[in-house]
């Protein structure tokens, strides 16, 4: 799935995307770690996936988008 990021804090390494549809999800450390990017600016389209449904889905894995 595709998104854009929003907010990326370098300390704690987490931030938020906004998916295409406008809707908010955060990330946690975890799933920066997981993409192994090194920064984050935002307005960056990423590619992430989630897992579970609804006000339970997390993101597992930032990485950028590449074509």
């Amino acid at each position: 799935m595709q998104a854009t990021a929003y907010t990326y804090d370098s300390e704690s390494r987490s931030g938020s995307v906004l998916l295409d549809d406008g809707t908010p999800v955060s990330f946690d450390a975890a799933a920066f770690d997981a993409g192994g990017l090194r920064l984050l600016r935002p307005g960056q389209r990423v590619r992430i996936e989630t897992e579970g449904e609804g006000e339970a889905r997390r993101i597992v894995l930032v990485t950028l988008q590449t074509f």
